[in-house]
């Protein structure tokens, strides 16, 4: 097996036609950070062009799948856009859009190995894949909405994959939290296991997927993939983009964020379904505890998405 590293925070191994993506930075709960999205980036390229691998695993080394976007908001993509034109809407588009349109157009079978918590964008990385595998211990919500005021990820995926207008408008405007059970009950999801069986269960289902020739893999996912296309949903991830740009710099937003960040709250009020505090991760990455961002509403940008 060889094994590479793609940025302190991303892992990469090749094992015949497997490859895996391990998603490393624990201290921080997989928080999203700028290395983090280039290094899975990069690690996709590596796979795409690797004529052996046909299918890849998406999995992490920390207590949960990842909690998104870090909690600071910092970033240097951001950062550079403020500076030079007063938004973070072009930074948010190179950082948080074409990354996952690279894994939305990543030609090989994708299969997200998914346990603990999978929260904002971390959800995002958990539930685009072709396929998802949950421990019974993990856990999928989209708190923007509530937590945040914001309309939801740059990359809205929900109403594709809930393909149920009723179940995606309430889990995102109430921020709902899924199990992995309610989540394979509403088709998010392919299996649950137990989370002793979570790695056998992804690696035999990644080596009987192999089985197949690899062109013929390529060919049915984008088959596949054509046909959610042709009903809109790799336009309909730019336009979320767009909103989610717009909405930051409405005055009513900002006095939400504000709010927020004063109160410290943080995505778990008892009317979110299943979420506890003692299911939050340690740094949750998508819970509104941003010093000084209330304090700068003309960035019109929020740490987490």
């Amino acid at each position: 097996m060889n094994e590479t590293d793609f940025g302190a925070y991303v892992r990469y191994q090749a094992e015949g036609p497997i490859a895996r993506i391990i998603l490393d930075d624990p201290q921080r709960s997989n928080a999203q950070s700028s290395e983090m999205v280039w290094g899975l980036d990069d690690a996709l390229t590596q796979a795409r062009r690797d004529h052996e691998i046909k299918v890849v695993i998406l999995k992490s080394a920390a207590k949960g799948f990842c909690s998104g976007h870090i909690p600071t908001g910092d970033y240097p993509e951001f950062h550079a856009n403020l500076e030079a034109k007063g938004t973070v809407w072009e930074g948010q588009t190179e950082l948080f859009l074409t990354p996952m349109l690279t894994l939305w157009e990543f030609p090989k079978p994708t299969i997200a190995q998914v346990h603990g918590y999978a929260i904002g964008g971390g959800s995002y990385w958990a539930l685009l894949p072709d396929l998802t595998v949950a421990s019974e211990d993990a856990y999928f919500q989209m708190p923007l909405v509530q937590a945040m005021g914001l309309p939801g990820g740059e990359t809205m995926l929900e109403p594709w994959l809930f393909m149920n207008w009723k179940r995606a408008a309430e889990y995102l405007l109430t921020s709902q939290t899924l199990s992995a059970a309610e989540a394979l009950e509403a088709g998010l999801i392919n299996r649950v296991v137990p989370r002793d069986d979570l790695e056998s269960t992804a690696e035999e289902l990644a080596a009987r997927i192999a089985n197949a020739p690899g062109s013929t893999l390529v060919a049915a996912k984008t088959a596949i993939r054509r046909a959610w296309e042709l009903m809109g949903m790799r336009m309909h991830q730019q336009i979320s983009n767009d909103l989610v740009a717009v909405v930051s710099g409405h005055r009513d937003f900002q006095k939400h964020l504000a709010e927020m960040v004063k109160a410290r709250k943080k995505p778990r009020d008892p009317s979110w379904r299943g979420m506890r505090r003692s299911r939050l991760p340690e740094r949750s990455a998508d819970s509104p505890s941003l010093r000084g961002r209330a304090s700068r509403p003309s960035t019109g940008r929020r740490a987490s998405a």
